[in-house]
């Protein structure tokens, strides 16, 4: 299958094909998504298969308007308008209860709830208009690898696998949206996966507590919401998190033991590793937002930089902010390893 990249003046093109069953990537302000019509089963069937992604995983449902939320849900959160109105278009998908059999079960992951969003990229928004249908939008990657933040990630993993790729560019913020609960409308909401809408945000949005759910999925278990697995967003390469005290042991370490070593991480790190280590991964600058924005690019990029790379060292932030979405992924990317100072 040839895998055409489509230019704004093709995105008639690219709905319809959508609307048929095909697939085509399409670009938000997080990550690449790996468009399909919602409600067509084959097509959803396809995505799976595309990505190697386990059916148990539920996908996030990408609206062109709030207004057809109504087609799926009857009892929306009383928190749910107010999130809305602020949020969307933006990087946070809600979770709600919804009408029986209004979403086929394979996109549900077979649970009675179901993941909505309003992603904040024009083409792909005029692109569902043009469709007239709702699209699942998973990462367009590999299952469980780095997440895609151009079109060219998104070629490099499934070039001649899916119809297209609707090209706009690097994405702006770079990890995937805030998961947030609200299936249950007297429960109070509740974090599934953080993202760039912090849980600060909701609360003053909200003017109540909103919770954080830090239970990690197991490999075993139904998630409720997409990027709950222990370990996930993972390049070839190990990877392995550094907290900024440590940095000197951690490069002291990879000389005494001669390892290829790529760094990941801001200015002020690189330009002290750049001669310590085999490659390197700058970020913009210092801050978790720069981070965010380059960690999947990053990890992509060293992964493939240097054949026989042992080991990444990656920045780790505090987890507070846009901190608690850097550090998700990157925890899991990492499988949970901290250097540890010997």
């Amino acid at each position: 299958m040839e895998t055409k990249k489509f230019s704004e003046e093709q995105l008639s093109e690219a709905a319809k094909i959508l609307a048929a069953g095909g697939l085509v990537a399409f670009p938000t302000e997080t990550v690449y998504g790996l468009g399909a019509n919602a409600l067509l089963p084959e097509a959803v069937t396809q995505v799976y298969a595309v990505k190697g992604r386990p059916s148990d995983n539920p996908l996030i449902v990408h609206l062109a308007d709030p207004e057809q939320l109504k087609d799926y849900v009857d009892n929306l959160h009383p928190a749910a308008e107010k999130l809305m109105a602020k949020f969307w278009p933006g990087p946070l998908t809600l979770i709600f209860s919804i009408k029986n059999n209004s979403l086929p079960p394979i996109v549900t992951g077979g649970l009675s709830t179901a993941a909505f969003r309003m992603p904040a990229n024009k083409k792909t928004l005029s692109v569902i208009k043009q469709a007239h249908v709702p699209l699942v939008g998973p990462s367009a990657n590999t299952s469980g690898k780095p997440s895609p933040t151009s079109a060219e990630h998104v070629l490099h993993d499934l070039k001649g696998k899916i119809a297209g790729v609707i090209d706009d560019g690097a994405t702006s913020i770079g990890v995937e949206s805030t998961v947030l609960d609200l299936s249950d409308p007297a429960a109070n909401p509740m974090i599934l996966r953080p993202g760039a809408v912090t849980k600060e945000q909701l609360e003053t949005v909200l003017g109540s507590e909103v919770e954080i759910d830090k239970h990690l999925v197991s490999e075993s278990e139904r998630p409720k919401a997409p990027g709950m697995k222990y370990k996930h967003y993972a390049p070839d390469t190990k990877v392995v998190m550094v907290q900024s005290e440590d940095w000197p042991a951690a490069l002291d370490w990879v000389k005494q033991h001669r390892l290829r070593a790529g760094v990941l991480a801001g200015p002020s790190i690189c330009e002290t590793a750049r001669f310590e280590t085999a490659a390197v991964y700058m970020y913009a600058d210092d801050t978790v937002e720069a981070a965010a924005k380059g960690l999947f690019a990053g990890l992509r990029a060293l992964d493939e930089s240097i054949a026989g790379l042992e080991i990444i060292l990656a920045a780790a932030f505090p987890e507070t902010g846009m901190g608690s979405a850097y550090m998700n992924r990157l925890k899991k990317a990492a499988n949970q390893n901290f250097f540890q100072v010997k």
